[in-house]
């Protein structure tokens, strides 16, 4: 069909409404520009000794050549009190960050909170905290920031699940920190070591299937964005180990294990988009503290070719991760561990 003014004002249109919804056509991801972004988390642990190291990771996120960062999770550890410096001392380090930082909460900042040495505070109050402070705009941190967004509004649930579009891929955070993501499985988990009573652990159960859920419609609709988009790729970042490192390790499937209980639905879920998106899915989490890259089975016989699990370096090994961006590879993301040298 010859070029008209009808089909111009089609063009036209199309392309308004790509700028309105985000939507990226084939072409305009053929010159998307390759770019890299940030992974860490799991740090500082004050109690490891961490505090003298962080510095000079840090310096080196700030002269490195990023995009942005994300961090997935726990901003102090396990067995320290959840009081609220804690959160005021995150927002200072996050926010001598050059870049723009995506924050993602982690379990010992709010699920492991009812341990008697981490205060015994109330973990969905310590959540709740969180969503006020940790999320004062809906930009990121950083001293320069970028737009996101939330699946809920400012200072209330769910905002702390957040999305965002860059270089034609999608990038997700979710709250789904370690812990069980805060499945409490007896009565006898409930109250070892903690300040928690049934009745409060009942509160938490309630708690993680309304988070499962929310979190599933969040990932669901990301798998969509992306569709619309045409993304090359989607990334999500998590805290919590699903419970991946099977067969390798063991003789049977980790993950069907009762501690990694509340990771199954999401992850399930998981796998079913990740099986009808045509591009690549990268999935990374934080909370086993050492640094691994593999496409692990998803079932006794079966991996999912285009998905792959990036575990990021945390406490006492404070390193960071660079991930390098190219939609017009097939593979679209190429991982670099950056091992920080202490002064």
């Amino acid at each position: 069909m010859p070029f008209s003014f009808l089909s111009a004002g089609r063009a036209g249109l199309i392309a308004v409404l790509c700028g309105l919804f985000g939507l990226a056509s084939a072409e305009s991801l053929m010159h998307t520009q390759p770019f890299s972004f940030g992974l860490w988390g799991d740090m500082p642990y004050k109690k490891a000794g961490d505090d003298p190291k962080l510095p000079a990771v840090l310096q080196s996120i700030n002269r490195s050549d990023i995009a942005f960062s994300m961090y997935d999770g726990d901003i102090k550890d396990g067995s320290s009190v959840c009081s609220d410096n804690v959160y005021t001392d995150a927002l200072a380090m996050f926010g001598s960050m050059v870049k723009p930082v995506v924050y993602v909460p982690g379990d010992n900042e709010w699920t492991d909170c009812h341990r008697t040495n981490n205060g015994g505070y109330d973990g969905l109050e310590r959540l709740a905290h969180i969503r006020k402070v940790m999320f004062p705009t809906a930009n990121s941190l950083g001293q320069t920031t970028m737009p996101l967004e939330h699946q809920g509004k400012l200072g209330e649930k769910f905002v702390e699940n957040t999305r965002f579009s860059h270089g034609g891929v999608v990038f997700v955070g979710v709250n789904q920190p370690g812990s069980n993501n805060n499945v409490i499985m007896s009565a006898k988990e409930c109250t070892n070591k903690s300040a928690r009573t049934p009745a409060k652990c009942d509160e938490s159960n309630a708690e993680y299937l309304e988070r499962d859920a929310a979190n599933v419609a969040w990932m669901r609709a990301s798998f969509e964005l992306a569709k619309a988009q045409k993304a090359a790729g989607i990334v999500f970042v998590t805290q919590g180990d699903p419970g991946f490192d099977w067969p390798e390790t063991e003789d049977f499937d980790e993950s069907t294990l009762p501690e990694f209980s509340g990771f199954r639905n999401f992850m399930a879920q998981l796998a079913k988009e990740t099986e009808q998106y045509a591009g690549q899915v990268l999935f990374v989490h934080g909370d086993t503290h050492f640094f691994k890259l593999d496409k692990p089975l998803y079932s006794p016989t079966k991996l999912l070719p285009n998905f792959t699990r990036l575990q990021t370096f945390g406490s006492p090994s404070l390193h960071w991760i660079k991930v390098h961006v190219d939609v017009k590879s097939a593979d679209v993301f190429r991982v670099e561990p950056v091992i920080v040298k202490q002064p």
